[in-house]
C-alpha cells in the first residue's frame, strides 16, 4: 500500500497545528525552530486516511518525531494521551466523525476551501504571535 498523498490542505492544516502549538511538541515540550518541518510533525489520532476527521483540529496535535513514533507504536498510550488532552466525550465524537463517510466525501470535495481556511487561520495565528500572544492558541476547525 502506498503512502497517503499530502495535499495543499494537509500542508496548511499542518502549519496551523504546529504554529498554534508554538512549534513545541505537545507531549515532551521540546521546542523547534519555526518552519523547521523535519523535527515537529502534525500527528493525527485517527490517521489521515479517515477523511471525516483529517482536517479536524481535535484529531491532531504537534508532536516531535520521537513522540510521534512512540505513540504510533503504542496505541493504548496514544489513547491515554489523547484522553488527557481532550477528554472522553471529544474522543467519542471524533470516532463518530471518523466513521462518517459523508463527512469524508465532503472533505474530499471541499479540499480547496479547506486549504484556504487553514491558510487564513495560519495568517491569523502568525499575527497573534506578532502581537505578543504566547502559548497554545486556538484554531477554528474546518469540521
Amino acid at each position: 500500500m502506498g503512502a497517503i498523498k499530502r495535499t495543499p490542505a494537509d500542508k496548511a492544516f499542518s502549519d496551523c497545528i504546529r504554529s498554534a502549538a508554538e512549534w513545541t511538541c505537545e507531549r515532551c515540550h521540546t521546542y523547534y525552530e519555526e518552519g523547521r518541518r523535519m523535527g515537529l510533525h502534525c500527528s493525527h489520532y485517527h490517521g489521515r486516511g479517515k477523511w471525516g476527521v483529517r482536517f479536524n483540529v481535535e484529531n491532531a496535535e504537534a508532536l516531535c518525531y520521537g513522540c510521534h513514533q512512540y505513540l504510533g507504536a503504542h496505541p493504548n498510550l496514544h489513547t491515554d494521551h489523547k484522553l488527557e488532552s481532550i477528554g472522553q466525550g471529544a474522543i467519542d465524537i471524533l470516532q463518530e466523525k471518523a466513521n462518517d463517510t459523508s463527512l469524508g466525501r465532503a472533505a474530499r470535495r471541499e479540499a480547496k476551501e479547506i486549504a484556504k481556511h487553514y491558510r487564513t487561520e495560519f495568517k491569523r495565528i502568525h499575527q497573534l504571535r506578532l502581537d505578543g500572544s504566547v502559548g497554545k492558541l486556538t484554531i477554528t476547525s474546518w469540521s
